[in-house]
């Protein structure tokens, strides 16, 4: 997979942890999620190194395949991206708007004062 980006999605404003998900050039999404911790040492960051270090511990790790016959344990599902659910889509940027705010100065709404020469014509 040759990765063409990258992207961090904070769960919680960063507070519960963070989903990175590479992108390939095929349209290839690999999405790891990891928790914050009490010291809430994860951020936008290190994020990223810190999923390429558990992508490298998966692919080391010793997975057995279940036996012909058994049940997998393995669950997976697609991003809400990817399925096109655009109520999860909506949710999700519902909950990074409010852990994002207020993220700037509030818009102020402001009267010109300066007068025109429209009371002189009459």
């Amino acid at each position: 997979m040759h990765v063409v980006g990258t992207q961090v999605i904070p769960e919680q404003g960063g507070r519960a942890g963070f989903t990175v998900e590479f992108v390939g050039e095929g349209g290839e999404v690999v999405s790891v999620s990891m928790r914050n911790d009490e010291s809430r040492s994860l951020n936008r960051l290190n994020a990223v190194e810190r999923a390429k270090a558990v992508m490298l511990e998966l692919a080391n790790a010793d997975i057995s395949t279940p036996e012909e016959g058994t049940k997998s344990e393995v669950k997976s599902h697609r991003s809400a991206r990817m399925t096109g659910d655009k109520d999860e889509m909506e949710r999700q940027l519902d909950e990074g708007l409010e852990d994002s705010f207020p993220a700037s100065d509030p818009v102020s709404v402001t009267a010109s004062t300066i007068p025109t020469d429209r009371a002189k014509k009459h």
